[in-house]
């Protein structure tokens, strides 16, 4: 994971965030017991560093939560759901900041033996520590919102403009002269041969492009709608390849999941390009899925000839899967299996 210097202390991001909240903590610990008169004893060091450190960690994992969504909205949608998830953050983060608080305060009473006669002093306590809470809510949330949402519009805007070049991607890869030729040229030679299967095999053809047409320009489709998509996508293969390339789709026809549209074809294309398949050595694809990922796998049979890769298939797979889901596609290759994990969506 990069990292941008100081900025993030020339550590990985997910490291550094958090090394600058306990960075925080402790400057602010101090600076509070010497603004509310307290003394500076090792008890209330520990205690308030701790209660700070684990409140701002607490919102930090909240405020992630709240204002991160997928998928492409509006500009006006995006301001609807951060306004009405700002107002819920603010609740919530004022509830728990508020449970911390009473959770130390009952700890440090129990460590210190103070007991709980002054029980007018304890809500007193409580009801103070309400108001800094809020009062630092009220200035620091505007802000955090405000730097959220101007993310998530760029974000929108990055996810748009993937998209569109995926649909040309994959338009392009689809109805190019090679795929229509190799098609055609099946087509011809059934019809003299076998009309039913020939019957078929436009009928395949047919709903493979209205697909494309109709979903290349959708975020997501539902798994069953893919699979089906995929099983149609095979059978040409499988019409042209005689036997020598076999398709395994391990996956119920209950499953619920979501995957983004024309990206398990991607893969198929791509291991049927770049492998030999022969009847007594047969390229085996299997789909499956593994935890929340759907995987494909197939055998490595090296061509006489291998064709050059130029992967932006897949790199562009990637960035999409990448701004939709913020996870990114897996591939795992060893001497003999050839295989990547793509995340589903629920």
């Amino acid at each position: 994971m990069r990292t941008q210097g100081i900025k993030d202390l020339y550590l990985p991001k997910r490291i550094a965030k958090h090394v600058k909240i306990i960075l925080v903590c402790a400057i602010f610990t101090p600076l509070w017991g010497l603004l509310m008169n307290i003394e500076l004893n090792q008890i209330f060091l520990i205690g308030t560093f701790s209660m700070v450190l684990v409140d701002i960690e607490i919102l930090e994992f909240l405020a992630t939560k709240f204002f991160t969504f997928r998928g492409i909205h509006t500009r006006k949608e995006i301001t609807r759901i951060y306004l009405i998830r700002l107002i819920s953050f603010l609740i919530t983060a004022l509830t728990v900041c508020t449970l911390t608080f009473c959770i130390f305060l009952i700890l440090l009473h129990w460590i210190k033996d103070w007991g709980f006669s002054d029980l007018q002093g304890f809500i007193n306590q409580i009801k103070g520590v309400l108001k800094v809470t809020a009062i630092a809510l009220l200035f620091s949330t505007p802000l955090f919102f405000f730097r959220s949402w101007q993310e998530a519009l760029k974000r929108e805007f990055e996810l748009r403009e993937q998209n569109l070049i995926f649909q040309n991607e994959t338009l392009k890869s689809q109805v190019n002269p090679h795929f229509l030729f190799n098609s055609l040229n099946t087509l011809s030679s059934l019809i003299n041969t076998q009309t039913e299967i020939a019957g078929q095999f436009i009928g395949k053809l047919s709903l493979i492009y209205r697909y494309i047409l109709e979903n290349s320009s959708k975020v997501k489709v539902p798994l069953k709608a893919e699979l089906t998509f995929i099983e149609d996508y095979f059978y040409l293969h499988e019409i042209r390849s005689e036997g020598k390339i076999l398709l395994n789709i391990e996956i119920s026809n209950d499953s619920n999941y979501e995957i983004l549209p024309v990206s398990l074809q991607l893969l198929i294309e791509n291991a049927i390009k770049h492998n030999m398949a022969t009847l007594e050595k047969p390229l085996k694809i299997t789909i499956y899925i593994e935890g929340q990922h759907i995987v494909v796998r197939n055998n490595i049979q090296n061509m006489a000839t291998q064709v050059v890769s130029t992967k932006i298939g897949l790199k562009n797979l990637n960035e999409r899967v990448r701004l939709i889901t913020g996870e990114e596609i897996i591939i795992e290759e060893t001497a003999s299996e050839y295989l990547v994990k793509v995340p589903l969506l629920s």
